[in-house]
């Protein structure tokens, strides 16, 4: 099988090689070492009988580590090159592996339980908030937020905003009828006599006008007499009509039932409910509101609007002496204070985090644990055995060790128990 040359393996994994190569030769030269004291054992054993003992605890020693040998060797790659059944397991029964893997984090791991008790045991808002109530990291956060948003901004396009804009605003605000829902709002507003306000401002606000524009009634009304109609007649017809305008509007404004205002009341009234029952009234108010929204000065305006925000929005985004940036950052360390020092905000933000942990992992734990699967699937099998023997290789060759002790030890046991029985 080809190995995987020293240059192409990272430093740790060049460590681990030479690791598993030093107790490869350690675990054989235990064997060797055995076999040697065997040999001398079994041909001295007849001159010096206590050499039998060492026989035997060297002849288990040998099964024992060759037995080890086998198992271990077993794992990774068929022993000798020899097609023996039940040999090369890993690379031979990779992708079962995988999938057993993956069902054992699936089962295990990835369940709502285990994550919502690893979580509630966390304080996630605190620790958060600590590393955020930090002028610098708040300034991170903040600027790398800004170059996502700005990019953003920057990759969309002007017309297909506008075209989704243009879209959303026609099923949202075109298509549904504007009338009866306006109309009841202003049944209630004139139920209420919340309107008076209103017209008490503007009555105000016509009083004060009249008051500083007296010379705005000059001509007025007299440049429409004849012209043989005497200068006297025509000033005369102007003031009179200037202090006509200034007395109406004093006695709307002093008197809460004045006929001007019962008018208005009555006007609000049959309006709303117009708008609400009358076909006709709704029809026209419809239409005027889809002109309005066709207009292409309207469109103009929307699109000016987009372009004026985007292009400042960029902008801002993008210098970091920005008030928005500075304002981001200052909002982000006081969000991180309040995660510090606010317990209620800490248990809602622990609850709202565990929360959607646990849901993501209920609803897509086997496509998380499918990815120890698929990643296995399509590892190399030569590779793949190779990969785990560097990880676990160099502890599995302390059982080679262990069996070579552990056989040593039997071996001598069972010839010292058979001698005691038989050769007695």
């Amino acid at each position: 099988m080809a190995r995987t040359p020293m240059a192409l393996l990272s430093a740790a994994d060049q460590e681990r090689a030479r690791g598993l190569r030093l107790m490869k030769g350690i675990a054989l030269g235990a064997l060797i070492a055995l076999a040697v004291v065997f040999v001398i054992a079994f041909s001295l054993q007849e001159r010096f009988p206590w050499l039998a003992y060492v026989r035997a605890a060297a002849e288990g020693g040998m099964v024992g580590a060759l037995a080890d040998w086998f198992a271990v060797t077993a794992l990774f790659r068929r022993p000798l090159g020899l097609p023996i059944p039940h040999t090369a397991i890993i690379p031979t029964r990779k992708n079962e592996i995988g999938r057993t893997l993956g069902e054992f984090v699936e089962t295990n791991f990835l369940s709502g339980d285990v994550i919502r008790a690893r979580l509630s045991a966390t304080p996630i808002a605190a620790r958060l908030g600590e590393w955020l109530r930090t002028p610098e990291h708040a300034e991170r956060v903040a600027s790398e937020a800004a170059t996502i948003i700005a990019n953003v901004l920057e990759a969309l396009s002007d017309e297909d905003v506008q075209d989704v804009i243009t879209d959303l605003a026609r099923e949202h605000l075109i298509v549904p009828e504007w009338g009866p829902p306006l109309g009841g709002w202003l049944e209630r507003l004139v139920a209420t006599g919340a309107h008076h306000q209103a017209v008490d401002l503007a009555a105000d606000s016509i009083g004060t006008w009249l008051e500083s524009n007296r010379d705005a009634f000059a001509g007025l009304l007299s440049r429409r007499l004849p012209s043989w109609v005497p200068s006297m007649v025509h000033n005369l017809i102007d003031e009179a009509a200037y202090h006509e305008a200034v007395k109406f509007t004093a006695a709307v404004r002093a008197d809460p039932e004045h006929r001007a205002r019962l008018a208005i009341d009555t006007y609000l009234e049959r309006l709303a409910d117009n708008l609400q029952h009358d076909p006709e009234t709704i029809g026209r108010f419809e239409d005027a509101k889809t002109t309005v929204f066709d207009s292409p000065r309207v469109r103009e305006l929307a699109a000016d609007a987009w372009t004026t925000a985007k292009n400042g929005l960029v902008t801002a985004l993008h210098d970091e002496d920005s008030g928005l940036r500075r304002r981001g950052a200052a909002a982000l360390a006081e969000i991180g204070d309040r995660l510090v020092t606010d317990e209620t905000v800490q248990r809602r933000v622990d609850g709202w985090v565990t929360d959607a942990a646990v849901f993501l992992v209920e609803r897509y734990r086997h496509d998380i644990a499918s990815v120890i699967t698929d990643t296995v699937e399509r590892w190399d099998a030569a590779e793949t055995s190779e990969k785990i023997e560097l990880m676990v290789g160099r502890d599995l060759q302390y059982i080679r060790l262990n069996g070579t002790i552990v056989g040593s030890l039997a071996g001598l046991l069972i010839f010292t128990v058979a001698h005691a029985i038989f050769g007695a």
